[in-house]
């Protein structure tokens, strides 16, 4: 245990319901026990991202019973550890945590951690703001990169580009020798990378998008599209791309399932599969794993950077997600659960 006082009752961001921002509220809850390779974390800061959103309609990859405490990721210190010897490694560190579904996640004052996983060291030079944000985006951003390289893919297509992960990856891919070729739905989007040198941005609500964008992957020759949004998009992104072309499905953001015409894939040799973060992770072995998270904390302030749009207490988390979910490219909005 350390040293430091742990109360018994926290405030917290619950969700009482699978029925989006409406259904959050800011509740007391105990503060929990880390069991068994598990740490307690004190957190500093947790984003609101995309799969949170997801994850309060009841669409992510894991389904806990409300009401839970939501937040895929945060940042913190552990100031108590479980039974088990790994925990005493991480005692007093700065970490980057992570939810696995099986406890409460990271809009809470504490929350607790696995440590087959569910918790990083976060380098000193890495404060504890950039930390709450240096593992869904920066990571996905490197797997996204290092699939590309190993398919040996000069080019991707990417929706959802002016996100923060869409911008990480302009910022990070031409460095890699991998061309991007950006799929963004709004003008304002298109100027927003354009202002980030990106060279090749097709706006999916203009009349010419899809003649557009199938002149791009058969000029850049990109075979590989990492797809956002699902629903139609599916479907238009495995039309632009040329024969034997695969979509990696990553996230909804339509709400709607991926839409696939058959004769994409019975007739052009095209494929669609997906992509989520945690079985990639779960992949590598412990080497491959602190390699790439030792490169993705050196990237943080350059490449790989989230900007901030607001540090937010936790009695304000409900609005804050509400006003993410009206605009979803502005930076991140930051909960500060411990002030």
């Amino acid at each position: 245990m350390s040293g430091e006082p742990i109360p018994n009752d926290m405030d917290a961001v619950v969700l009482t319901a699978y029925e989006g921002p409406g259904s959050l509220r800011v509740q007391r809850r105990p503060v929990p026990k880390p069991g068994k390779d598990e740490v307690l974390v004190k957190v500093a800061a947790s984003p609101i991202n995309p799969s949170d959103l997801a994850a309060l309609h009841g669409r992510y990859g894991f389904k806990p019973n409300p009401p839970f405490v939501p937040g895929g990721e945060g940042s913190g210190t552990v100031v108590a550890v479980g039974p088990g010897p790994m925990g005493r490694y991480f005692e007093g560190s700065r970490v980057a945590c992570l939810w696995d579904g099986k406890r409460d996640g990271a809009w809470a004052q504490y929350m607790v951690a696995s440590v087959k996983g569910g918790v990083l060291p976060l380098h000193d030079s890495v404060s504890l703001e950039q930390g709450a944000t240096s593992v869904i985006n920066p990571l996905t951003a490197s797997a996204f990169i290092e699939i590309a390289k190993k398919g040996d893919h000069d080019a991707i297509v990417l929706t959802a580009a002016a996100s923060s992960l869409g911008r990480m990856i302009n910022r990070r891919a031409p460095r890699e020798g991998v061309e991007v070729i950006n799929v963004v739905r709004s003008g304002a989007e298109e100027e927003l990378l354009r202002k980030q040198d990106a060279s090749i941005v097709l706006d999916s609500t203009d009349p010419d998008f899809d003649e557009a964008l199938r002149d791009a992957c058969h000029e850049h020759d990109a075979h590989l599209a990492f797809d956002a949004v699902a629903g139609p998009m599916t479907t238009r992104l495995l039309r632009a791309l040329p024969s034997g072309g695969k979509v990696t499905v990553y996230s909804a953001l339509s709400f709607e399932a991926p839409q696939i015409a058959p004769d994409q894939l019975i007739f052009e040799g095209k494929s669609v599969d997906g992509f989520w973060l945690g079985p990639f992770m779960q992949s590598k072995n412990l080497l491959q794993l602190m390699l790439m998270w030792r490169r993705a904390q050196r990237l943080l302030p350059s490449d790989l950077k989230s900007d901030i749009r607001a540090n937010v207490p936790l009695a304000e988390g409900p609005s804050a997600v509400e006003a993410y979910v009206r605009e979803m490219t502005g930076g991140k909005f930051l909960l500060r659960p411990n002030g």
